[in-house]
This record gives structure tokens, sequence and C-alpha cells, in this order.
């Protein structure tokens, strides 16, 4: 019941100096990886991220996808975590064998903030499908490396994501409804330049110094009142 007047928040940043547009050949470059439609999701590999849900969502898409679009492959960047993460990767290896993806569903172990840039810049679109998300950093950190986000409309992610701006937001955790986002951003390459640049925009306000500022400003305003 508290006053929303009083209620203040100061979000977490992302260090620009590391997470950063780039070129996209450079990166696959230096990542090995070839010419596909790269789908990324980022993070652990638990129930409540949502992990299979991306999985289920990339073989709906494969299978609506305009031909003459690209090979779509979905990259997979953490590993299992938690009581549940194991069994949210049985799900999806299962997913992935029902839909016949093996070659198309590529698993990463977890890696270091410059690798992981590299990892945004070389992608076309993240995926954050998550079930319950308290703030949503992965979808700060990819658009400020330049790439859209396709994220569920639930937590901090509306917040992190400017909704047909930088990215999609898709209610309900609904896969055919996130494979129906993906699909608008691979096959309209206007529609994704433009989210890109909405993108890279919008992750000016995700800073480490716009973090400071606001805690600053907050505690200033604290003492300030205290004085008074």
């Amino acid at each position: 019941a508290a006053s929303p007047e009083r209620l203040c928040v100061s979000p977490p940043g992302v260090d620009h100096k590391i997470f950063h547009p780039g070129s996209r050949a450079e990166a696959r470059a230096r990542l090995g990886f070839e010419d596909e439609r790269i789908i990324l999701y980022v993070g652990r590999i638990q129930a409540h991220k949502g992990t299979s849900i991306a999985v289920d969502a990339f073989a709906r898409l494969c299978t609506t996808m305009t031909e003459g679009a690209g090979r779509a492959v979905l990259h997979i960047v953490g590993g299992a975590s938690g009581p549940d993460g194991g069994s949210e990767a049985a799900v999806c290896r299962q997913l992935i064998e029902d839909h016949g993806l093996s070659s198309s569903v590529r698993f990463f172990d977890p890696v270091r903030h410059p690798v992981l840039a590299d990892h945004y810049r070389a992608s076309d679109v993240l995926i954050v499908p998550s079930r319950s998300e308290s703030f949503g950093l992965v979808a700060a950190e990819a658009q400020a490396s330049g790439i859209p986000v396709v994220a569920s409309n639930t937590g901090g992610l509306p917040y992190v994501v400017n909704a047909s701006e930088s990215g999609l937001l898709v209610n309900d955790h609904d896969p055919d409804a996130f494979a129906a986002a993906l699909r608008a951003i691979l096959e309209h390459a206007g529609f994704a330049e433009r989210l890109r640049q909405g993108a890279i925009h919008f992750s000016e306000r995700f800073s480490w110094d716009a973090t400071a500022t606001r805690m600053l400003e907050l505690y200033e305003g604290i003492t300030a009142s205290q004085r008074l």
C-alpha cells in the first residue's frame, strides 16, 4: 500500500564499452558462424526463463518462414541451473528431436562478456521468452549491441524493451505468437533495421553512468528532505 509518488526505480546498467554495435560479419567470423539467420537465446536454462518456449517457437517458425528467407538457426547460450534446470534442458532436447531440429539448434556454454557481445552482434534477433523476469538484463545488452528483441510481456521486460520501437512484446508466453514476431523481423528487412536503430537509441538509458546519476539523485532527495 505504498504511495506511488514515494517509489523510485533505479535500473541496473550495461557496460557500453563492451556491449555496443559492431560488424555482424566480423563477429560471425570470430565465432566461426556461417551466413544464417540466427535467433539467439541467452540465459540460464530454467523453466521460468522459458527456454523450452524458445525451442517450441523456433520449431513453429521453421514451418512458416517464407521460402527464400534464408536458413534459420537457434543458438542457446547458457547452461542448466537450479533444481529444474536439468528437466527443462531435457524438455528442450526432446522438442528438438521431435521436430528434427538437431542440426538447427546449437548449445553454447556460458561465455565471458566480450564473447557474449559477439554472440549478440552476430545474431539477427534475441528471444527472451521468460515466464517471469525481474528486469531482463540480456534484453538491455542485446539492444546496446544493436539487435532487436522479442520478449515476453511480463515483469520488467516491458520497461527494458520499447514495444514496436526496439523490439516486440508477446503476451501469454504463446509459442505461435513468438514465432510470428520473429518472422516479422526476419522477413522484413526494413522493419528489422528500424528496430535495430531503435534498440541502439533506447539502450542509452541503461548505462552505469545513468544508474549512478539516478542513485545520486535519489540520495540527494532523501538527504535534502531530512535537512528541511
